[in-house]
């Protein structure tokens, strides 16, 4: 069994040290290409229309008042180049924005059924008194 494989003469293929032959053979010298890519992510996001929307309609213990005032720094951080600033900021009015709007719509919807339930027995006690008329 021979040590050197098959069309490989022992001269050409040295023990140490770096062998320079062709290109893709067997210890021949690699080149490595390194390739940098840029890539431009869309700017963060404020949420300045949402935090309106949210101190305007529904401002429960004042979430929307607060995300407005995240919504603010975020964009002037975003204006002043800062983006993981303004990405820090945009996502904390994110998540007022969310809580202003759940406990928003849990209020209307408690007080939409508060008030329909008041006016059904207003009815129905109006109703009771014409009939014992």
């Amino acid at each position: 069994m021979a040590m050197n494989p098959a069309g490989h003469p022992a001269e050409a293929v040295p023990m140490q040290g770096r062998y320079d032959g062709l290109p893709g053979q067997p210890g021949a010298a690699t080149v490595v290409q390194c390739t940098t890519v840029n890539i431009n992510s869309e700017p963060p996001k404020d949420h300045i229309i949402w935090s309106l929307c949210c101190f305007v309609y529904s401002n429960p213990c004042c979430l929307g008042l607060a995300a407005l005032i995240y919504s603010i720094k975020a964009r002037d951080r975003k204006v002043a180049g800062d983006l993981n600033g303004a990405r820090h900021y945009g996502s904390t009015a994110r998540c007022l924005n969310i809580w202003a709007t759940v406990l928003g719509s849990i209020i209307s919807i408690i007080s939409l059924v508060v008030i329909i339930n008041l006016i059904s027995q207003l009815q129905n006690l109006l109703v009771t008194k014409q009939t014992q008329k």
